[in-house]
């Protein structure tokens, strides 16, 4: 299928691994105008290599801190005009209650809620009067199946998840969407993090911890972030306008609720 957004400028935040660069990889494999953006110069440009050889387009890199003011500008100052805007941060550690003092909470609310905010306030106006927008915002499974190590995460993400949905009941009538995408067991870094951690919890090896992780997936497996980031894809597509304010969950079925 020709998703109808060759030439489309796209901006990928934190996409120099994980999730965000199967998300710039999927778009770029697309023909969109990609730009790439990590904080750690050596892995941006390990993420350009891999993109250029899966697919064989060049794509620009921004090194900047979304988490700050001056990096969110120099991102924006890179592709001002962009048609595309996929927002992804790193997400809060899991912890209890007790740990999050007042600066824990600060933290994940600035990477995880303010900082894909204002990277929408500031492209936003811009794609609706070219009447062309796509917003993917990467969250968490866990803004609808919260958990107490994850409230952290969960916390934040759910107040963007209000936001976009305020902001996509708004810029529809301008072909501008706004999306959610929530995964739960991609295997990426974060999984194999989530997985060691449960290695020194309960002292087993690493497969034995990626079995009891992939027991509790409905399709007994990880999903991969190819099919994480082709799903990113079809929402940046023509064929996406009208699909706006929705959060798709990529969990390989798992979750149990009927909405």
């Amino acid at each position: 299928m020709d998703l109808g957004i060759q030439s489309r400028k796209a901006l990928v935040a934190a996409s120099s691994a994980g999730l965000g660069l199967a998300c710039a990889t999927a778009l770029a494999r697309e023909g969109c105008v990609v730009t790439i953006n990590g904080r750690d110069l050596s892995r941006l440009e390990r993420a350009r290599e891999s993109i250029a050889q899966e697919t064989g387009v060049e794509v620009a890199t921004v090194v900047a801190d979304i988490n700050s003011e001056s990096g969110r500008a120099t991102l924006i100052q890179a592709c001002p005009d962009a048609d595309i805007l996929v927002n992804n941060n790193a997400g809060p550690p899991p912890g209890s209650l007790s740990e999050w003092d007042h600066a824990a909470w600060v933290s994940a609310l600035e990477a995880n809620m303010l900082a894909p905010i204002l990277l929408i306030r500031a492209l936003l106006p811009g794609m609706r009067a070219r009447r062309f927008g796509r917003i993917v915002n990467i969250t968490s499974a866990m803004v609808k199946s919260p958990r107490p190590h994850m409230a952290l995460s969960t916390t934040a993400r759910t107040g963007l998840t209000a936001f976009s949905k305020a902001m996509a009941l708004e810029s529809a009538v301008d072909n501008v969407t706004i999306n959610n995408l929530l995964p739960e067991r991609i295997d990426t870094g974060r999984q194999r993090f989530m997985a060691e951690r449960m290695m020194k919890a309960q002292g087993i090896d690493m497969a034995e911890a990626r079995r009891r992780i992939t027991e509790t997936v409905a399709a007994k497996r990880f999903g991969t972030p190819a099919e994480f980031g082709d799903a990113c894809a079809f929402l940046c597509s023509a064929q996406a306008g009208f699909i706006s304010g929705q959060n798709l969950q990529l969990d390989g079925g798992t979750y149990p609720g009927l909405i």
